[in-house]
């Protein structure tokens, strides 16, 4: 018998199986992130966007800056509203007949500036006479300079010849004749104004003036009077 621990030969020994060639590994890419409230933007539209914000908030920056100067010119001068007050009020040659008014009034006013760095330059100043909300007459003022911290009179002229007035106040005239033996008047005046502190001057404003419910003395038998109660105050804005 043969050995039994002897190797078999005529046979070739066992071989193991081939191994694959080890795979090649590539780095692994994550897909982009889209977030569905924030779409998807190229890179040209997202700097145009952050230009238009540095644009907007520059702007926002310069309006603030210019209104925080001007605000701290205006406490520095301190204005003020110009003053203006009647000192008499005459009519003359009046006549109220088949609904039309003849009549010549005489104004005088007193202008004040009440600033102490502001002078004031008025053109264009239209005024004119009213019964109630009826203008009856209107006229133009002479432009004028106020400087400082001044005041300055005035006279000004209306004149009414066969003008129409229409039949509520043509009976409200003859009406408060008759029972107060006076009318009451107003008058209205719109200037143009320039204000200037120094180097430093204001856009030109419009200026109201609204003197009301001016009584004036004149009775049926009588054609001229004169204004009653003093001097009045009149309302001012801008």
């Amino acid at each position: 018998m043969g050995d039994p621990n002897r190797p078999v030969t005529g046979y070739p020994a066992t071989q193991p199986p081939p191994q694959p060639p080890p795979a090649t590994t590539y780095p692994y890419l994550a897909p982009p992130y889209y977030n569905n409230n924030y779409p998807y933007q190229d890179p040209y539209t997202a700097q145009c966007n952050t230009f238009l914000r540095r644009v907007i908030a520059v702007l926002i920056a310069s309006t603030i800056i210019t209104g925080t100067i001007l605000f701290v010119i205006w406490l520095v001068i301190l204005p003020r509203i110009p003053e203006f007050q009647v000192d008499s009020l005459t009519i003359s040659n009046l006549n109220l007949s088949n609904s039309l008014i003849t009549a010549n009034w005489d104004l005088n006013f007193t202008a004040r500036n009440p600033n102490r760095k502001i002078t004031l330059y008025y053109d264009e100043i239209a005024a004119a006479i009213f019964y109630n909300s009826l203008s009856i007459a209107d006229t133009t003022v002479p432009p004028f300079f106020m400087d400082k911290v001044n005041e300055t009179a005035h006279k000004v002229s209306f004149v009414a010849s066969g003008a129409y007035v229409e039949k509520w106040a043509f009976d409200g005239m003859g009406k408060e004749r008759t029972e107060k033996e006076s009318v009451a008047f107003n008058v209205r005046m719109v200037a143009r104004v320039s204000f200037k502190a120094g180097a430093w001057r204001a856009r030109k404003r419009y200026l109201r003036v609204y003197c009301r419910d001016l009584l004036v003395g004149v009775s049926l038998n009588k054609s001229s009077g004169n204004l009653l109660g003093g001097s009045r105050q009149c309302r001012v804005g801008l």
